[in-house]
């Protein structure tokens, strides 16, 4: 019997619900990241070192992952291969590696506002790469967020720095890699299913990041502080593999820009953990600059959700 209109919608209904769900966990078990870094940082380990301790734990996971999800399925093609090595790249590799590397120079706070910038940049893709428009309205939104950014980055630069600006760069080098990732995921997710797709990315980004430090660092920079270890592996689980999974199942439910908005609620938990674990001050200014970015991308969410567009 062929599924009335009324059971179609339900079911519609409860994917919406199920992966705005997944998007909302992944998006907070993503935010505990930064923290989880910075408190690694503390031990004296470096970005190449902490980012290879934390792919060596994930990648166990995720090569099962790869392999329980292929079981039965045609091999891929080798545009397949091509697209999940870029993938890899760009969305677990690269973007991973630039946030580690800046929040060496940045507050955990100030990592994630820049990392709000995110559904912006989709967009900015999106009309880079398709010729899709922007409207003013989304314009005027993606203009206050950025003045948020900006505001508290000069509060933190002139606290500490000229470090900020080479780690804010990284960090907005790191959005602007996931961005593509995101860009570019939707039709294979589609083709290949989300659990094959996470697993065989991120299997590439564990061997990248392995040989990365191979390359880089003498096999003695391996020798870290037993904290640097527990923490790693904290993050290869709780703020890596199970994040990635869940994202990646709603992106598959609910689509790309829809799982970017909801990722909105793991940068204010950041924060949020940020002044708690770490100690991180949150003045007036920081409040300020947070307000205006959180509501420059409500406002572009709207605009985007508005029909017509």
């Amino acid at each position: 019997m062929a599924p009335t209109q009324s059971t179609q919608a339900q079911i519609a209904t409860k994917n919406v619900a199920s992966g705005l769900a997944l998007a909302l966990l992944g998006s907070i078990a993503f935010s505990g990241k930064a923290i989880i870094v910075k408190l690694a940082y503390r031990h004296g380990v470096d970005a190449v070192t902490l980012i290879m301790y934390r792919m060596l734990f994930a990648l166990p996971i995720f090569a099962v992952m790869a392999w329980w999800a292929s079981r039965g399925k045609p091999p891929l093609t080798r545009q397949d291969w091509l697209g999940v090595l870029g993938l890899g790249f760009t969305g677990y590799y690269l973007a991973s590696f630039l946030d580690f590397a800046g929040l060496a120079y940045i507050s955990a706070s100030l990592e994630r506002l820049i990392l709000y910038l995110n559904p912006t940049l989709v967009v900015m893709l999106g009309w880079a790469l398709y010729g899709r428009s922007i409207r003013w309205s989304q314009a005027l939104a993606m203009l206050v967020s950025y003045c948020g950014v900006v505001l508290v980055f000069g509060l933190e630069a002139n606290l500490q720095g000229s470090n900020v600006a080479w780690g804010a760069l990284l960090v907005f080098l790191s959005a602007a890699s996931y961005a593509i990732y995101l860009v570019y995921s939707g039709e294979m997710v589609r083709r290949l299913g989300a659990l094959r797709l996470v697993g065989l990315a991120t299997t590439v980004a564990c061997l990248l990041c392995l040989a990365q430090f191979a390359v880089l660092r003498p096999w003695s920079a391996a020798l870290v502080a037993p904290e640097v270890i527990w923490l790693s592996v904290l993050n290869a689980t709780l703020c890596t593999a199970a994040p990635v999974l869940m994202v990646m199942m709603g992106i598959e439910r609910i689509g790309a820009g829809m799982v970017a908005q909801v990722g909105l609620v793991g940068p204010l938990s950041t924060i949020f953990m940020g002044i708690w674990i770490l100690g991180e001050p949150f003045t007036v200014w920081i409040a300020a600059g947070t307000v205006l970015v959180v509501a420059g991308i409500f406002l572009f969410g709207r605009t985007a959700r508005q029909p017509g567009h």
